[in-house]
């Protein structure tokens, strides 16, 4: 970058940081509650419902406990709340079928949020292992995770939530092809307006665990994701999975998890331009409640991780956090 800046004392740095008139004139970057979105997580197992103990202050909704919080997410002006669902483990088979079963946990809870809170957008999340007796992303076989016949099942998956009213498909589960494969089913069945926002560059990585307590997945899970998720070392591949997905008919993509991977969200942004966001996962929420709770550090944390985003170029953060900073950022 060149610069014609004056040297000092012509010029002072300090001058514009002077009040917070003048700091907020000159901000780069700013956050609102417009750029959040929530994960929420819904459940109808009996007793399942309450808190996560691994994610303070994130409890396990009913159908009738989301509605209630897309409700709050419309007095807040957050625009869109995510939704991932804990399975009645009965249900949870090595072939997966719930995950497409019009009358699912998370097809219900669509159509009860959309008939409720119309003018809230709702993202669901396109991945196998809330229904998956092997607790994968993927169909598995002989220890193996399958690519196409994934796709296959995903595809009918994304085409029962569309059905149910989503606006937003989130597809997590990085099997290669299905965003391409998705989009066309989702033209042929004239959902031609459902938007398809793409974990286009999802790490395989140590921040998830609290989020697989929450969904009920941690204990179900044989072996690891590291054939399908990203290598945390890879940092071009990431470019190179983006461009791949906006290839196939992706609206929007996403980085995960978020804080660890600025560098991969500063450089989607800047090669591409698209809408970008990125999720603060659950380790991430964990680490700084826990911090802030024990009083280790100050709640102003929390806006500040998430204006951090912003600055590394992203259009819209996941974070469970989002009721909260919404709250903080109206006063």
């Amino acid at each position: 970058m060149t610069s014609s800046q004056a040297p000092f004392p012509a010029a002072r740095f300090r001058r514009l940081r002077r009040t917070a008139a003048l700091r907020a004139l000159v901000a780069e970057a700013r956050l609102s509650a417009a750029d959040l979105i929530w994960p929420v997580f819904v459940t109808d197992v009996g007793g399942a419902d309450g808190p996560v103990a691994s994610m303070p202050g994130v409890s396990r909704l009913t159908v009738d406990g989301a509605v209630r919080a897309a409700e709050e997410a419309a007095r807040l002006g957050i625009p869109a709340i995510c939704l991932f669902p804990y399975t009645d483990p009965a249900l949870k088979t090595e072939t997966c079928e719930e995950a497409w079963s019009p009358d699912n946990l998370s097809n219900r809870a669509v159509r009860a949020i959309k008939a409720a809170v119309p003018e809230i957008a709702v993202m669901t999340d396109v991945a196998l292992d809330p229904y998956n007796a092997n607790g994968h992303d993927g169909l598995v076989r002989d220890g193996v995770i399958l690519n196409d016949e994934t796709v296959e099942a995903l595809v009918r998956m994304a085409l029962a939530q569309a059905e149910a009213g989503a606006d937003i498909l989130g597809p997590s589960d990085m099997m290669d092809g299905r965003i391409g494969a998705m989009r066309a089913a989702l033209e042929a069945a004239g959902h031609k307006d459902v938007t398809i926002l793409s974990y286009a560059a999802k790490y395989a990585s140590a921040f998830y665990g609290p989020f697989r307590d929450a969904v009920g997945a941690s204990g179900a899970l044989k072996g690891d994701k590291k054939t399908y998720q990203m290598n945390p070392a890879n940092r071009d591949e990431a470019l190179r999975l983006v461009a791949r997905d906006l290839s196939e008919g992706a609206d929007m993509v996403m980085v995960k998890p978020g804080m660890p991977y600025l560098d991969i969200c500063r450089d989607v942004k800047d090669a591409f331009g698209v809408p970008t966001f990125a999720y603060q996962v659950s380790g991430e929420y964990a680490m700084l409640k826990g911090a802030v709770m024990n009083g280790w550090v100050k709640e102003d944390v929390i806006l500040e991780s998430l204006l951090a985003f912003r600055r590394a170029g992203c259009d819209g953060i996941l974070t469970y956090f989002a009721p909260e900073a919404a709250r903080a950022l109206a006063g």
